[in-house]
């Protein structure tokens, strides 16, 4: 019987050689020979705070900035663009970032399409800081499509009308307060509601006022008794949400009473703060429905999909998050989307102060452009 740890290992050498086998068929083997022997990389970062267009509140916090570390990797001519989002919930900060960065040498590497390498060095530095690890592993992936000329998503041979629609995210408010975020959110066509205070009923019945628009719900462990849990969650799916994350507290201790609203519940829950890293997703197999796969949480790109693979072999459903991040973060996330049943990726439409264009929503849906790597402009 294959072990845990094989299964993860066979699941990630599926999930990462699609990657790296395209990119290598992609780059012309005389341009990789020349490139090996004439450049080295390059890594540069700079702190940057995102300012939000209204106070962004959950369950357990406010707040109305996002730290973020903006990260450049140079090669040959070529400039890979990654980043850090930083929530205070995630324990990284610019200082924690910046300590990190500085200790990565990629220069010991002859080649950025030594992905696989590269980042089990990178992961190997420190324990922890996975933002500051996807902000390298996001770089790496646009610089590698920039040299062969050719979007992340093409190169793993995904299908881009196969996007799903995002969601947009309303955060716990005022009534009045709500109603402007729903107007604000016209465009799109699933709503992400925030829950998990006292006035749960109450937001969801002042959207109910406004719009018929499917929602989904994201209580971020806000409630606390298994049972009043499963007749909230009744009550929302007659107000037609179609699935709820993480309505419990993510501790080991609630597992079983995870599991038993999951087998229970009449929509899907989905795994966040109980979900970070690759090695979180096994055991949360008969837990939870599904999983939120987040760059940030855990370390990149490359990790990320490997997370979908296993989920997927596992029955699972799977959805795409974000943090409050620019449009760097949110469109590497995007070249996953293909992939997942649900996206939730809003972050950069949450903030006024935006150093990047990239991935569009048109009619509510993922876009993906051809623009080489992730897909993004410096403004």
């Amino acid at each position: 019987m294959t072990n845990r740890r094989d299964f993860i290992k066979n699941a990630g050498v599926l999930a990462g050689s699609g990657l790296i086998a395209s990119s290598f068929v992609s780059c012309n083997a005389k341009q990789e020979k020349n490139l090996r022997s004439t450049s080295k990389m390059k890594l540069s970062f700079k702190p940057y705070n995102l300012q939000l267009k209204h106070t962004f509140t959950i369950a357990s916090s406010s707040r109305t900035t996002t730290p973020v570390m903006l990260v450049e990797i140079e090669y040959d001519g070529f400039v890979g663009y990654g980043e850090a989002a930083m929530p205070p919930y995630l324990g990284e900060s610019h200082d924690t970032a910046a300590k990190f960065l500085s200790q990565i040498k990629l220069e010991q590497f002859t080649s950025p399409f030594l992905l696989e390498e590269i980042l089990t060095y990178v992961d190997g530095v420190d324990v922890g800081n996975y933002a500051a690890k996807a902000s390298i592993d996001i770089a790496l992936h646009d610089l590698v499509g920039k040299i062969v000329g050719q979007p992340i998503h093409k190169i793993w041979g995904l299908d881009a009308s196969k996007t799903p629609n995002t969601s947009f995210t309303i955060g716990i408010d005022q009534p009045d307060v709500v109603k402007e975020k729903v107007e604000e959110a016209s465009p799109y066509k699933i709503l992400k509601v925030k829950l998990g205070k006292d006035n749960d009923k109450e937001m969801i019945r002042t959207i109910r006022s406004v719009t018929d628009k499917p929602l989904c719900v994201d209580v971020n462990q806000g409630w606390t008794d298994k049972k009043e849990a499963l007749d909230m969650i009744h009550w929302l799916k007659d107000q037609g949400v179609v699935f709820v994350e993480q309505p419990m507290s993510k501790e080991k201790e609630k597992m079983d009473e995870i599991a038993w609203l999951s087998e229970n519940s009449p929509l899907p829950i989905i795994a966040d703060e109980a979900l970070q890293t690759i090695h979180d997703v096994m055991p949360l197999k008969g837990v939870y429905s599904g999983i939120n796969v987040k760059l940030m949480k855990c370390g990149g790109l490359l990790a990320a999909k490997k997370m979908m693979t296993i989920a997927r072999a596992l029955d699972m459903k799977v959805m795409i998050g974000c943090m409050t991040a620019t449009s760097c973060a949110i469109s590497a996330a995007s070249q996953l989307s293909p992939l997942v049943d649900w996206a939730d990726l809003d972050g950069n439409l949450l903030i006024s102060n935006d150093v990047f264009e990239g991935m569009k929503v048109i009619d509510g849906k993922v876009t993906l452009s051809e623009l080489p790597g992730i897909g993004v402009r410096k403004l």
